[in-house]
């Protein structure tokens, strides 16, 4: 700066020095050589002339030495210019994570006067730009929730390396879209068709030939790495031990996809450092001195924590307290406004501190709050803070709080500990002695109440699980909890005299009122219930009660005990704690995997290529799946040619017909969208808000909105939903040929297979003149396969395309039974469906099981079968089993 300000000077002085002599000579008469002081002055400029041109060339070789010395530091800038748009890019993930310039560049400044000097450059710059990146890291995951901290770090990671060229672009858009086919069948028994699906299209990328062969040729070394406990850290067989850690990221998401989110914890360690995946939380303290009156702090609310005990506790040893009258505590609702912008101005002028609590319940009021924050911290008191507490909105359509609110604040998390046995002390820590000694009988009361404790960690603590969890989340608070322990107590102190325990009456008000008031899910609902008749058992007095595998009833203790009860006696965290078989948490990583590399895929830049040989841009990219996808869409059905087939409308026919003119629909706005979209980016047309859409979808090879609206729930990419949609169109080409009912229904192809279900009651209804309303379907699970069929039946229909969930169906016995480790969702052979009246369906044994369309389950409910079951049917519904049509 001062170089170039002095440079300016020169020319101006020079320019001055020439208008000045031209001035004089244009004035002097007659021989202007006797004119003695215009001479000096000539001699004059001439001396100043020369000086400077001196100086400017000193001054250019010395902006050339600091342009030198600046490119020496352009690494640590470029570092810090990814950094900021990684961060900016984290509202994409939750709109509570904004984050302005003006504060990163306090954090980017902060780290560089912290940084350690070194006299050697190039150390310098990179101590520099390690302290940039690490103070940025701590900066943003204190003010993320845990489940978004591993994206975050994987994003910032994968962005380095792409700037540093050290990982292939190629390989990288491959890990993120995975676009695999899942097989028919595999090869391996330790493999299911879809991770073998997954090892084939891998084999097809040249640093990957012959991978599929490797794992067929020697099974027992890759049998290892799927059945070891952390498949992370052992070394892959032969040659495959040298590939790249990328290269290793890519195999192991196709052969053990639920540890993945270790795998990459690994990768980030090795290319970042350990101390980005140690559990770093910055004390309060520190975090209060980043903080000033125009920089307040914004604690993230979760349910089940205070951060506000740090704040007093803060307040107190530096002098803010209510008793003092220094500290300012404003719970948000209704008529509060007015007295919270009075309490902010106050305290701006007399340097308090100022808690607003629950922002987020006054939406309209926020904008007024942001303007009165601004104003407030001008010429305030160097004292003045504002602590703000607000809970993130469920959906990003219902986030109220303003950018400008969250961009200029120091925002912080604070999560509970999970896990059953969090859950349970913390159950247990909302009462006291005294809850347990204020019933006359204590025994049978403790007991219930340990039970009881024990319920409401399960069916809070089971919402981890997903829909296999619940169907739908509920928000079961400890109000639920503490109501229910004065209903215990009221209840038994109510039958003292008779001393009996009114299982029912209990197990109705706390399954059906209490935690069922906030279940909207009939199958949820049957959960509930049968937790509660588990749990809620004569066995506990008798000492025999089992609460889950490996932990005994407690017996008569004091408070205390029950929580070394705890410690001591609960067997460590896993899915049989909740009833749920093992592989619940291999599906529960599996999933948090999947999401994890889709959000980095949203993340990615879309408008071009990543550097020299990179993958297509985004344009290029989606012509190509425009064309690809065009060139295989079948034509529409000819209804009018179809319908001339037959004059016959039986249920299956309509069926027939309805399908086809369902497909018909999804066909043509398929087409239709698709050749718009290819003339907007040939700029024949302007690109709209639905293009766009379209555009981006295609892009993170996601099912568009338009195109899933026209079509059945599905959970798989769109590559993988493409394909199954070719695979309805074949089915329904062999059904138009005749109108005869296929063999064997392809039940997960159809639209709506609760039509088809429908069909099969209305056909032999019709054929036996029995009610339809008196009417059941019943299942027989047959032993064999599609191909082994070659007509229909005579009554009822042969389906196929259903998974088990939860559980596995073992042909041999033709029962229900433990799921095998690690094959999640396993295939069922064929089923033969017929109808009977409902007095005579055979319900002796059997499960009554749920059929969804999807792993989402809850609204994508299709049908209920009854499977036929050695086991109580308790056992299964506590396991969530359900059979799925899609997987």
């Amino acid at each position: 700066m001062e170089l170039t300000t002095q440079q300016n000077h020169f020319k101006i002085e020079l320019k001055r020095l020439e208008d000045h002599l031209l001035n004089r000579l244009s004035a002097a008469h007659g021989n202007f050589l006797g004119d003695i002081s215009l001479v000096e002055q000539l001699e004059n400029t001439k001396n100043t002339a020369a000086h400077i041109q001196c100086k400017v060339v000193e001054a250019r070789e010395n902006e050339t030495k600091i342009n030198e010395a600046r490119e020496l530091y352009r690494p640590a800038a470029e570092r810090a210019s990814v950094l900021f748009f990684i961060i900016s890019d984290l509202s994409k993930i939750n709109l509570m994570y904004q984050f302005s310039l003006k504060t990163f560049n306090s954090v980017f400044n902060k780290a560089m006067e912290c940084a350690e000097w070194d006299e050697d450059v190039k150390t310098r710059v990179l101590t520099l730009t390690e302290a940039i990146t690490y103070s940025v890291f701590l900066y943003t995951s204190q003010g993320l929730f845990e489940r978004d901290k591993l994206t975050f770090l994987s994003h910032t990671a994968f962005q380095i390396l792409l700037k540093q060229g050290m990982i292939d672009d190629q390989e990288f858009d491959f890990l993120l879209r995975f676009p695999v086919e899942a097989s028919r069948v595999s090869p391996v028994s330790f493999l299911s068709p879809h991770a073998w699906g997954a090892i084939k299209t891998i084999s097809t990328m040249e640093d990957f030939s012959g991978l599929d062969r490797d794992v067929e040729s020697s099974p027992k070394r890759w049998r290892k790495i799927i059945e070891s406990r952390c498949p992370e850290k052992e070394r892959l067989p032969q040659d495959w031990k040298n590939k790249s850690s990328l290269q290793k990221l890519i195999i192991l998401r196709a052969l053990r996809p639920d540890r993945l989110t270790y795998t990459l914890r690994n990768f980030v360690e090795e290319s970042m450092g350990s101390k980005y995946v140690e559990p770093a939380r910055l004390e309060f303290d520190k975090l209060y001195e980043d903080s000033g009156s125009s920089t307040h702090v914004f604690f993230i609310l979760s349910p089940g924590v205070d951060p506000l005990k740090d704040v007093e506790k803060l307040g107190l040893k530096l002098g803010f307290s209510i008793e003092h009258g220094t500290l300012h505590n404003v719970s948000l609702g209704q008529g509060q406004e007015k007295v919270a912008e009075r309490v902010l101005n106050n305290a701006s002028k007399l340097g308090h501190w100022v808690i607003l609590q629950n922002v987020h319940l006054v939406a309209r009021w926020l904008p007024s709050l942001d303007a009165v924050l601004e104003t407030a911290a001008v010429d305030s008191h160097p004292d003045y803070r504002v602590f703000i507490t607000g809970e993130p909105a469920p959906t990003p359509e219902q986030h109220v709080i303003p950018r400008g609110i969250l961009e200029n604040a120091i925002k912080i998390t604070n999560e509970p500990p999970t896990g059953m046995s969090a859950s349970l002390h913390a159950a247990l820590n909302n009462f006291s002695q005294d809850t347990l000694d204020m019933c006359s009988r204590e025994q049978e009361f403790n007991s219930m109440f340990f039970s009881l404790c024990f319920f409401h960690a399960c069916v809070t603590e089971r919402r981890k699980f997903g829909p296999q969890g619940w169907n739908h989340k509920y928000p079961f608070s400890t109000g639920d909890l503490t109501i229910s322990a004065n209903v215990l107590y009221n209840y038994l102190e109510a039958n003292t005299k008779s001393m009996q325990v009114p299982w029912e009456d209990l197990c109705y008000l706390f399954g059906e009122i209490m935690y069922g008031g906030h279940i909207t899910d009939d199958w949820d609902r049957r959960l509930c219930k049968t937790y509660l008749e588990e749990f809620m058992h004569p066995k506990m007095f008798e000492g025999e009660l089992f609460l889950c595998p490996g932990f005994l009833a407690p017996p008569f203790m004091d408070y205390g005990g029950y929580h070394s009860y705890i410690d001591e006696h609960l067997p460590s965290e896993n899915p049989t704690l909740y009833g749920l078989h093992p592989n619940a948490e291999l599906e529960c990583l599996a999933v948090t995997s999947d999401n994890l590399l889709r959000t980095l895929m949203e993340l990615q830049p879309q408008d071009s290529s990543r550097g020299e040989g990179a993958a297509q841009s985004s344009e290029e990219k989606v012509k190509s799946i425009i064309e690809d996808i065009l060139e295989k869409l079948p034509e529409e059905y000819n209804m009018a040619e179809i319908i001339s087939k037959t004059t016959k409308r039986s249920p299956y026919i309509l069926v027939c017909f309805q399908e086809c003119e369902r497909m018909n629909l999804l066909l043509t706005e398929i087409r239709r969208s698709l050749n718009e979209l290819d003339l907007g980016l040939k700029g024949e047309l302007t690109m709209s808000y639905n293009m766009e859409n379209l555009q981006s979808a295609l892009f993170t090879d996601s099912v568009p909105d338009s195109w899933a609206r026209l079509a059945y729930p599905s959970t798989k990419s769109l590559a993988q939903w493409f394909s199954d949609l070719m695979s309805s169109c074949r089915e329904l080409d062999s059904w138009t040929q005749d109108l005869v009912l296929p063999a064997v229904v392809w039940l997960s192809g159809l639209f709506n297979p609760q039509s088809f279900l429908t069909a099969v009651l209305q056909s032999i209804a019709r054929k036996n003149q029995w009610p339809l309303d008196k009417m059941t379907l019943t299942v027989d699970v047959t032993k064999k396969t599609k191909d082994d069929f070659g007509h229909p039946p005579r009554e009822g229909a042969y389906i196929h395309g259903l998974f088990m969930e939860g559980a596995r169906w073992d042909t041999q016995s033709g029962l229900i039974t433990e799921a095998v480790l690690r094959d999640l969702t396993p295939a069922m052979p064929v089923l033969y469906v017929r109808a009977v009246p409902a007095e005579e369906q055979e319900l002796k044994s059997t499960y009554e099981c749920p059929v969804y369309r999807t792993k989402q389950r809850g609204p994508t409910y299709v049908w209920t079968l009854h499977l036929r079951t050695k086991q109580p049917p308790a056992k299964w519904i506590v396991a969530g089993v359900v059979l799925l049509l899609s997987v």
